[in-house]
């Protein structure tokens, strides 16, 4: 028989009336949108595109109609970051932990259920009945600290999604970027590989009426074998850094049949100058955000631990014994688990240790994310370097080589092979040029993201190895 006489149960509200300021916290809910908001925001004001957690059928249907529209034109750049943000499934999961995360917060600000008992006994012709309502009231104690532990945790989550956002953004950049040079590196070994076709058909033409010599011949035929091998890892290349960036796009079936530009973007005349790149980045990065969070989240937790070391187990309940031969007995018990052998000297410990760790990786995030930045910054000057170099200084060279070349030709002072030779190094300094413009793109995208958060940065290689000319040409 439960407990409804209301006059009853005053005395259990008015001792629980006792920790009235802890319960206000009871009062917790979940938010609009989930924490979303703080993701989008970072999202349009960091890299200017749209974010969209995709809950319900019309919002799945409404991204496939806006993945449909920017995959109907040859996909940019910032139509596949855009393509990639709304329709990668690895981001919807995070966006799905922000869920998570807040329903942890509300449920650690919910005051916690009570409980009811009954118990009927018998004894001879005397039954007793026991009714009663208890309430965990260390948990209830505690509930301002966790509570706040939880949300600066939510808090945490919400900048890793943000990160995860940027990441992906940043990936799909440095995809589209390969995929596109890979793209264009092909259709150039293409053209090498027409040349040496070329020369090796007239070295066996020649050598077949005995005006060219087996070695001339043999050349020739090498460069050929060597141009066949090179068109396969161009290839090869192609098709990994375009399923590369399929993966980031988060696309299947028809899908795959997105166009790229035919070319990159064009260098820009100067590089970006930044001034003080590491206090910028220690004002932004959103990792440091997160382990400064981190931190004043343990030392809540170290605060919480000290105050509840002595009560491990604390409950407060009314009590209501009937006896259908004695009077009714009525009151409240407060249950306490008493520290004889574990005085909770482990769990401080562990918490001061804990804190201590994360001072210390803070600290390590820190020296890191400067280290990172200077090195992104570095990398993206040098890369313009070298690309500016290949624009202003080796083109031009061998574009007037190969002029001086023709006009040589015409002359009759150099021979068909000379030329057909001097025509394969003046494309592949233009190969070498694409290379170093992809490198370059590529180093922007990693300064761009270690000045949001840690970056992975790029290891530039060129996308095939180009067999150096053989002997004699």
């Amino acid at each position: 028989m439960a407990i409804t006489n209301a006059r009853r149960l005053n005395g259990f509200l008015r001792l629980a009336g006792l920790c009235s300021p802890l319960l206000l916290v009871g009062c917790a809910g979940f938010s609009q949108d989930g924490g979303f908001a703080t993701v989008e925001q970072a999202s349009q004001v960091q890299l200017d595109k749209q974010v969209t957690w995709v809950k319900t059928p019309e919002q799945r249907s409404q991204v496939a109609e806006r993945v449909a529209e920017l995959l109907a034109e040859p996909l940019t750049v910032d139509a596949a970051v855009q393509v990639a943000l709304l329709n990668n499934p690895g981001l919807q999961a995070s966006f799905d932990q922000l869920g998570i995360s807040e329903a942890e917060r509300v449920q650690a600000g919910r005051i916690p259920n009570p409980g009811f008992s009954f118990g009927r006994m018998e004894k001879g012709s005397e039954v007793e009945y026991e009714r009663g309502l208890h309430i965990n009231l260390a948990r209830l104690i505690a509930m301002p600290l966790t509570s706040g532990m939880e949300a600066k945790r939510f808090e945490q989550v919400q900048r890793q999604t943000s990160l995860a956002v940027f990441e992906l953004a940043s990936q799909t950049r440095k995809a589209w970027y390969r995929a596109v040079a890979a793209q264009e590196s092909l259709g150039f070994m293409g053209q090498v590989m027409e040349s040496a076709e070329i020369s090796a058909e007239l070295a066996r033409r020649l050598a077949a009426v005995g005006n060219y010599s087996t070695l001339q011949r043999a050349q020739e035929q090498s460069f050929y074998a060597d141009a066949g091998l090179n068109l396969i890892r161009a290839e090869q290349a192609r098709v990994q850094s375009r399923e590369q960036l399929t993966r980031l796009l988060g696309l299947w079936g028809e899908q795959l049949d997105f166009q790229l530009p035919a070319r990159l973007p064009e260098l820009p005349a100067t590089a970006e100058q930044l001034a003080d790149v590491e206090r910028l980045a220690m004002a932004q990065r959103l990792d440091i955000q997160t382990v400064r969070l981190d931190a004043e989240r343990l030392a809540k937790n170290l605060g919480l631990s000290k105050t509840t070391r002595f009560i491990n187990v604390l409950e407060l309940g009314v009590v209501n014994n009937r006896s259908n031969e004695e009077p009714t007995q009525r009151g409240y018990e407060i249950s306490v688990e008493l520290p004889l052998f574990d005085w909770s000297g482990a769990k401080v410990a562990k918490a001061e240790a804990q804190y201590r760790q994360m001072l210390n990786r803070a600290a390590e995030t820190a020296i890191n994310a400067r280290s990172q930045v200077r090195e992104a910054y570095l990398g993206y000057q040098a890369s313009h370097d070298i690309a500016r170099h290949y624009r202003d200084e080796v083109l031009p060279l061998r574009a007037r080589i190969a002029e001086e070349n023709v006009l040589q030709y015409n002359g009759m002072f150099i021979s068909t092979f000379e030329l057909l030779a001097d025509a394969r190094k003046q494309v592949l300094a233009v190969d070498g040029y694409l290379q170093a413009q992809r490198d370059f793109w590529i180093a922007k995208a990693d300064l761009d993201m270690a000045l949001l958060g840690a970056p992975s940065l790029s290891s530039s290689t060129p996308a095939m190895a180009v067999t150096d000319e053989p002997a004699g040409h």
